[in-house]
């Protein structure tokens, strides 16, 4: 691994935690966020935190910012936390990036993202799969509306279950504007155990699993408390489909257990998710990063959550979920290193300013310019 390392993403608690593993692993680490102060810059164990332009508003811009920065402090590998790795990306297909970005080509990261591919990519590797239909006109809109009832819609590009419509109405439905330009997918409703996964991988090797359940949600999205589990038929699952897709780097999945056992994919986010928070040895983490060794599991099981942010979520609630407090291991604390919930606030900061800005939640304002919606969404900005 090279000595000198960049995060980007800086605003989200998992760049925060990868900065620590990565310092522990005796890594320079930078960050780089298009927010000013952002979270993971609070803390000390960086050497600098550096403000570029908009990759989603400011592309030209924020790949100039990038490649002046690499070259000024000779990073060795740039790791991207958030949404920003399709961006980036898109500036590394050029080949003139003077380091490698820790992400699979870019043509591979969107048909992980796009809810629709990824199905596809899933089945053609022989694993199970719930029904799911791309709508992309309101002929195959109106095909679907009888049986609403019975399926999930959601965008097919989106973050966070930002839109999500469980078994809905057909009314409901018939709001919907799905187009080539926006799409939408309609799957099959599946009941079961909703479990998130996060894990590495190094050219189709799984070489990092962390799976865990979520005890706490902001809304229907992110987790904000959450435990771990283990499953042989998970690890089965993502193993298969990282080997099917050659895939390298970063990568989380939504999955459902079925009460027998047996789980079906649900989506993909090829980026850092919560899972990475119960990984605590820098110097094994980083051997994973790289690719070498045995597949690294967690060694520590405790659940974990910000405490702030289940604070927050019970503001004016009438049940509260306030006694997670109790039982959670906070992900903002390290050693030497913690952040107290004043410091999280101002990290919270400038997402709360750009969520009155655009009149957004702090859930859609925490990615509005750094998010990816799709080839056509991005044209037309």
């Amino acid at each position: 691994m090279p000595h000198t390392l960049l995060v980007t993403g800086a605003r989200a608690p998992v760049a925060l935690h990868l900065t620590r593993l990565l310092s522990a692993a005796g890594h320079r680490v930078l960050l780089a966020d298009s927010l000013h102060r952002p979270l993971a810059g609070y803390s000390r164990l960086h050497d600098g935190c550096h403000l570029i332009p908009s990759p989603r508003f400011a592309p030209e811009a924020c790949a100039a910012a990038l490649k002046q920065l690499i070259a000024q402090e000779g990073i060795g590998l740039v790791i991207p936390t958030c949404e920003e790795i399709f961006h980036l990306a898109s500036f590394w297909q050029a080949g003139d990036m003077p380091c490698p970005l820790l992400a699979p080509p870019f043509p591979a990261l969107m048909r992980a993202h796009h809810k629709g591919w990824f199905i596809e990519d899933c089945a053609a590797a022989g694993l199970a799969v719930p029904d799911t239909t791309l709508l992309t006109d309101r002929a195959g809109l109106e095909r679907q509306m009888p049986h609403a009832r019975d399926l999930v819609f959601k965008p097919a590009w989106s973050r966070f279950a930002d839109q999500v419509l469980i078994r809905p109405k057909a009314a409901v439905v018939a709001g919907l504007r799905p187009s080539p330009k926006t799409p939408w997918i309609a799957q099959r409703f599946v009941a079961g155990e909703e479990i998130c996964v996060y894990a590495l991988a190094s050219e189709g090797r799984l070489t990092a699993l962390s799976p865990y359940r979520a005890l706490l949600r902001a809304g229907q999205g992110a987790a904000i408390a959450f435990e771990p589990l283990q499953d042989p038929g998970i690890e089965d699952f993502v193993t298969r489909y990282i080997e099917a897709t050659g895939w390298s780097g970063q990568i989380s999945f939504d999955l459902m257990r079925l009460p027998d056992g047996s789980v079906l994919p649900l989506e993909c986010n090829p980026r850092a998710t919560s899972g990475l928070h119960f990984f605590s040895d820098g110097p094994e983490f980083t051997r994973a990063l790289s690719g070498a060794g045995p597949i690294l599991r967690p060694r520590s099981w405790p659940p974990m959550g910000s405490r702030l942010a289940v604070w927050l979520s019970n503001l004016g609630k009438f049940r509260s979920t306030a006694h997670l407090n109790v039982t959670i291991t906070d992900i903002h604390h390290w050693p030497g290193d913690s952040l107290s919930k004043l410091t999280q606030l101002r990290g919270l900061l400038p997402i709360a300013r750009q969520a009155l800005r655009l009149r957004k939640s702090l859930i859609a304002a925490s990615t509005h310019d750094i998010e990816w919606n799709g080839p056509e969404d991005q044209a037309a900005l």
